[in-house]
């Protein structure tokens, strides 16, 4: 199994920890943070090229998929931090290869937390190049 995860979680938080001081970044999916700003990078697919295994089995590609979770609790400007840090979680993955398929905005817990969703998509080879088709 072509398996870049670990990769890109520790690209991938070690900028955003960078950029936003303070925000927790998780690899696993969260039902309640606890500390806030904070965001999961999760890869929920990984599956086989089938078309572009070779004659022995082996997979030389892997179409992936990854969904990021942000989270903030701010009184004012929950949205716009959660926007702000979907931004440049966006900006990474999108020079790295990947396309978005989805962004959500989901509010929680009576309206005190904001949440927003992304999801990319990727096929990468067993070398670890990533390509958008």
């Amino acid at each position: 199994m072509i398996d870049i995860e670990t990769y890109l979680f520790d690209m991938i938080a070690e900028k955003l920890r960078k950029q936003f001081k303070g925000i927790k970044v998780y690899g696993e999916e969260l039902s309640a943070p606890s500390t806030f700003p904070c965001a999961s990078i999760v890869e929920t697919d990984n599956f086989t090229k089938a078309n572009t295994q070779d004659s022995s089995s082996k997979e030389n590609f892997a179409s992936v998929v990854y969904t990021v979770n942000v989270y903030s609790n701010k009184t004012s400007g929950k949205k716009s931090e959660c926007k702000a840090i979907i931004s440049f979680i966006d900006d990474v993955f999108i020079h790295l290869g990947f396309s978005r398929t989805i962004k959500e905005h989901i509010t929680m817990n009576n309206a005190t937390v904001c949440r927003m969703i992304t999801r990319y998509t990727a096929t990468v080879s067993d070398d670890f190049k990533i390509y958008r088709r």
